[in-house]
């Protein structure tokens, strides 16, 4: 039978720290707090993935792709060692086995969600890669990704900042990884977790704290 969690795409999606549940995964030492899900184990999932110190989990190949950035801790794998602020996109294809070192590691993951033309394996440590001026004063970009109407791109607000109102073509999804993030709807602490579907519309702002959020756009036509 198949596991669906928040799968109505048509639907917006708010989880906020105080609302998570961390599970068990089927490896020790490795827990997940799942966003949305299609499938049992091998599905299309959205999750926030917690490993222990020493932890690892067994070699898998990635049959629809596996996009993930690193919340906290060092992520490692026999093809290397990613830090906090590392982004990542393993091809529909790629394998690898996860073995963790003494920091431990968090990590916000995406799997099966590729564009079966979209192969090109990228690692950005987003730490060291320049910012560019955004849209309106006071927001700062660092584009990630592009393939095909799909945006991946870090945003950091300063304080105080206002966004004029937009509609979300292919709809958005962001993870605020620093301060809090505003809208009409509502605020978002660090942590939290908002998925808006194709041709919603809000009106985003920051106060004193600032933010730094995670944005994905055009990936949610289904």
């Amino acid at each position: 039978m198949t596991h669906r969690l928040n799968a109505d795409f048509s639907q917006r999606i708010v989880i906020r720290p105080e609302d998570y549940r961390w599970v068990e995964s089927p490896m020790a030492g490795v827990e997940r707090m799942m966003l949305d899900r299609i499938g049992d184990e091998v599905a299309r999932a959205t999750s926030i993935v917690r490993y222990a110190p020493f932890s690892e989990f067994s070699a898998h190949t990635h049959s629809g792709g596996e996009e993930f950035f690193v919340l906290d801790g060092v992520f490692s794998d026999e093809n290397g060692s990613y830090p906090e602020g590392s982004y990542v996109r393993n091809p529909i294809g790629t394998s690898h086995t996860p073995k963790i070192g003494k920091e431990g590691a968090i990590i916000f993951v995406k799997l099966q969600q590729f564009n079966a033309a979209d192969t090109t394996q990228t690692v950005i440590d987003t730490q060291t890669t320049a910012w560019r001026q955004g849209l309106v004063d006071g927001l700062s970009v660092m584009p990630l990704h592009d393939f095909e109407g799909e945006h991946v791109a870090l945003v950091k607000w300063a304080p105080n900042t206002q966004f004029s109102s937009h509609r979300h073509w292919g709809g958005e999804e962001i993870f605020v990884l620093e301060g809090t993030f505003h809208d009409e709807y509502g605020q978002c602490p660090k942590g939290s977790w908002i998925r808006s579907p194709h041709l919603s519309q809000h009106q985003p702002f920051t106060k004193e704290d600032g933010a730094l959020i995670y944005v994905k756009t055009g990936h949610l036509l289904l």
